[in-house]
């Protein structure tokens, strides 16, 4: 008698590949899971290809501090260390009303706001939802269509006589998009991002294409600063807490600003700026360990993401911590474990072999899973995978998603650290203005960059606290616009 075929294993391919064999007959009605003890070794192997030490942080914090200085030193460097013409600190007894406009992924949000002094303001807002058609049609149409909202909100909500005739209120814009500025109401488009694909606009000066359409309809605002919103975030977390000296963004995307003496910028010497001004610089850091891969700790599943991106060898930084890939580092591990014939046999994975089928809000909710049984991700996978799941997989895939999320915090820290060590702040101390989905939502972060930071600099880390920042693309690009009427009032660097 032939013995039964039935159970698992593996096989191994002449040409490497492994292939994954589950056999079973009529009357089996279990299905085969991994046994606690193999999901405990597995997670071993997975412990210590995710977790940073304290020493290799440091080493990263090195590299990136050198990275940020050769930004300033050079243009057009992998890190490229934006000078933004953003002058100081705002005093926080900034007064007055002022505009701003934020041109965001899926709406266009016109703000009034309302500096009331000692780091007090209000704010009035409006949302206008874009459509793909204004997103891809001309770029004149699109500020066009900027400016119509603009003139709508004014009349909306600001009474009569409020603006006298010929007087024009001060307007900050927002853009998330890749420009280069010469004079901080200037904004060169390099490239579009978020989904913006408008025409006739890159190599362009967005600010004057702006201009053009407040003048066509009439509105009664003056474009006084063109900024980006981790600049705005920097300013207005200033305005409020005067201890702040760096802001960050952790969200689908990943990005820095602090504010640096001119005489460090060496790039900019030839326009003639006091060395012992400062300056906000936005960093761009996504782009840090980008194209040479040196000093980052990147596994085979980082390197996948990375070469099915659709920029292939770019953002190394911000493929390890972005929300936009956290959930696809999980889901290529779980792949790889399917295909080893340790996990799901006999069950139909199709769902979960989709590339980014995994969001990182999966990520969120495992760890946050407060039910002994994990009732939450037994939700998640049988809903959206159509997947069943004993109790020592879910733990496993708990702590895995720990481990992914951990790694990306303690990597922020080393982002922040290199700002901290570079500036010389880790002694007197600072806060940091913090921005984004996964540094909001994501449980347990901004603990994890804490403890990051005090692994790198010992007790001294403490010193260094993030908190949730300040309306950046709103209430800072309203401040900004203030600082910058102020200064040139003054007739202070009137050429940038």
């Amino acid at each position: 008698m032939p013995s039964s075929r039935r159970g698992s294993g593996s096989v191994t391919l002449p040409s490497g590949q492994v292939l994954a064999i589950h056999t079973r007959t009529q009357d089996e009605e279990d299905l085969p899971h991994a046994t606690k003890k193999t999901m405990a070794d597995h997670l071993r192997k997975y412990e210590s290809i995710f977790t940073l030490t304290p020493q290799r942080m440091r080493m990263i914090v090195e590299a990136f501090k050198e990275t940020l200085e050769l930004g300033l030193e050079k243009p057009n460097q992998v890190v490229p260390m934006i000078p933004t013409f953003v002058f100081g600190w705002p005093t926080g007894d900034e007064k007055g009303e002022f505009l701003s406009v934020d041109l965001g992924g899926t709406n266009l949000r016109v703000c009034l706001v309302t500096l009331q002094g000692s780091g007090k303001f209000e704010i009035t807002q409006s949302k206008y939802r874009l459509t793909e058609e204004q997103k891809q049609e001309d770029g004149q149409k699109l500020f066009d269509f900027c400016a119509e909202c603009l003139k709508t909100f004014i009349e909306t909500n600001l009474g009569e006589g409020t603006v006298k005739e010929g007087e024009k209120l001060p307007l900050g814009f927002t853009v998330r998009i890749h420009f280069v500025q010469e004079r901080i109401d200037h904004g060169e488009l390099i490239r579009w991002t978020k989904g913006f694909g408008a025409a006739n606009t890159e190599g362009r000066d967005v600010a004057d294409m702006f201009r053009k359409s407040l003048e066509k309809h009439d509105v009664p605002a003056e474009l006084t600063a063109i900024i980006n919103d981790t600049t705005g975030t920097l300013i207005a977390s200033s305005y409020v807490n005067p201890r702040t000296r760096i802001a960050v963004i952790f969200g689908t995307g990943c990005n820095a600003a602090y504010m640096e003496r001119v005489g460090e910028i060496h790039k900019i010497k030839n326009l003639g700026i006091d060395d012992e001004a400062n300056m906000a610089i936005n960093c761009e850091w996504g782009a840090f360990d980008s194209f040479e891969h040196e000093h980052l700790p990147r596994t085979k599943y980082d390197q996948i993401i990375d070469e099915t991106s659709n920029k292939p060898g770019e953002q190394a930084f911000e493929k390890l911590i972005s929300g936009r890939y956290l959930g696809e580092i999980l889901r290529l591990v779980i792949v790889e474990l399917i295909d080893e014939g340790v996990l799901f046999l006999g069950q139909n994975t199709y769902k979960i072999e989709i590339a980014y089928a995994l969001d990182t809000a999966f990520l969120s909710l495992m760890e946050s899973d407060p039910t002994e049984e994990l009732l939450m991700i037994i939700g998640i996978f049988t809903h959206f995978f159509a997947l069943e799941t004993t109790l020592a997989e879910r733990q496993f895939f708990r702590a895995l998603a720990k481990l992914v999320g951990r790694r990306a915090a303690r990597l922020s820290a080393c982002g922040i650290a290199s700002i901290v060590s570079k500036m010389g702040y880790i002694d007197e101390g600072c806060s940091v203005g913090a921005d984004g989905s996964l540094y909001n939502k994501y449980p347990g972060f901004p603990d994890r960059v804490h403890e990051g930071l005090q692994d790198i600099f010992g007790d001294k880390g403490r010193n260094i606290t993030t908190y949730h920042a300040e309306d950046g693309s709103g209430v800072g690009s309203a401040i900004i616009a203030s600082m910058t009427k102020l200064r040139k009032e003054k007739g202070l660097y009137l050429n940038v």
